[in-house]
This record gives C-alpha cells, structure tokens and sequence, in this order.
C-alpha cells in the first residue's frame, strides 16, 4: 500500500525554479495591456481631439463652456490662452481657452 502511494506521487517535486520567469508575468502583462487598450488610448485620442478643436477656435464661432454659458467668440487675448465670449450685446466674458467645452455647429436651434 505504501509503494502505491509512493508511485502515485510526482517525480520531480524536489525542482523549484526550472519553469521560465516570463510564463509566471503572463497574466500581469495581458492586464496591463488590456488596460492600455481599453483605458488609456481612448482617452488620449479624446484629448487629441479636443485640443485640436480648441486650435481651430477662430473668431465666431458658437461655443459652450464647461459651466453651461453659451456664447460667441469675440476675440483673444495677446497671449492667445484667454477667449473672449459675447454673451449678450453688451457682456463679454473673458474665459480660459482650456474652458470651452465644444462648439456648436451652425445648424444647431438657438433656444
């Protein structure tokens, strides 16, 4: 009964560190190229994209701000970081290009 046993068991108990390192960091590396996939690509090209439409702001255009204020461009300032937005005929704002949420397109209903 005890030589069944001892057949039974597997041979090559006594080797610890024959196996390849790379197939113990398999599973760590398909996570993080998962994650690169779905995570940080995505929001890389999204922010390619709207620094590239907010390089293209030229004067009148129809602009909404992350704060919801609706306006025109009216004009920049000297350093070209600061859009000016009119608002109303005699308000004009003085936001952050940064600030600009997305541009309307002209086909857009004015509520």
């Amino acid at each position: 009964m005890l030589q069944a046993i001892l057949l039974m068991a597997p041979a090559n108990q006594g080797n610890g560190g024959g196996g390849n390192p790379l197939v113990a960091f398999l599973p760590f590396i398909l996570i993080i190229a998962i994650m690169y996939f779905l995570m940080i690509r995505p929001q890389a090209k999204k922010q390619k994209e709207k620094q590239k439409m907010l390089d293209a702001l030229q004067k009148g255009d129809s602009v909404v701000t992350m704060g919801g204020i609706h306006g025109k461009v009216a004009g920049f300032t000297d350093d070209n970081k600061t859009v000016i937005l009119k608002v109303d005929d005699n308000v004009k704002l003085h936001v952050e290009r940064t600030a600009i949420s997305y541009v309307k397109k002209a086909g857009t209903k004015k509520v």
